[in-house]
């Protein structure tokens, strides 16, 4: 599956994309670490990403998560990743979005428009009624795209996640399918 967009592409991830992936990680490693889980040495490694890549396609054939690679038409560099992920069915019809892009392309609207995207894709293909994110309170950038993409805001889930080996408070945000 691929979904276009002006600069960029979406595709979901597969084992293929190991060495594009290990390289985006590697470039980013410091700017993404403000804002992830601490990783080990072999997350690292080409075997690393395409463990963790096995994982992601494992969850996608049981429909719990879908990762798309951010890929720059012409080049076709991997720039970022997108993740529809902890999708959960029956009454609640849900699921988390999260992301992260090269610090190299932040501030060009890339990401919004990823972000819409993906609302397009969980509410109109995966039929889902709503759609999470959180977000670390002083990720002003983070909390605008969501925000410019309609989502709102819904309150502070207080040391939520382990971030860079603290506990950190995240800013929750949703969008909800106003169409079914």
């Amino acid at each position: 599956m691929r979904m276009d967009g002006e600069h960029f592409f979406l595709k979901l991830l597969d084992p293929s994309d190991s060495e594009a992936l290990l390289q985006l990680e590697v470039d980013n490693r410091e700017f993404f670490q403000m804002y992830s889980p601490l990783r080990n040495d072999e997350f690292y490694t080409l075997e690393g990403q395409r463990e963790r890549l096995e994982v992601i396609n494992k969850m996608r054939e049981m429909g719990h998560q879908y990762t798309f690679g951010i890929f720059l038409k012409g080049s076709e560099e991997l720039i970022g990743d997108v993740s529809l992920f902890k999708i959960e069915r029956g009454p609640a019809q849900t699921g988390m979005l999260g992301y992260c892009l090269d610090h190299h392309h932040n501030g060009k609207g890339y990401m919004t428009k990823v972000v819409k995207r993906m609302i397009t894709f969980a509410f109109n293909v995966k039929k889902l009624h709503r759609i999470e994110a959180g977000v670390m309170p002083q990720n002003a950038g983070s909390i605008k795209v969501l925000e410019k993409a309609g989502f709102h805001r819904e309150g502070i889930a207080v040391k939520s996640i382990k971030i860079n080996g603290r506990w950190e408070d995240h800013q929750m945000l949703a969008i909800i399918n106003d169409a079914e």
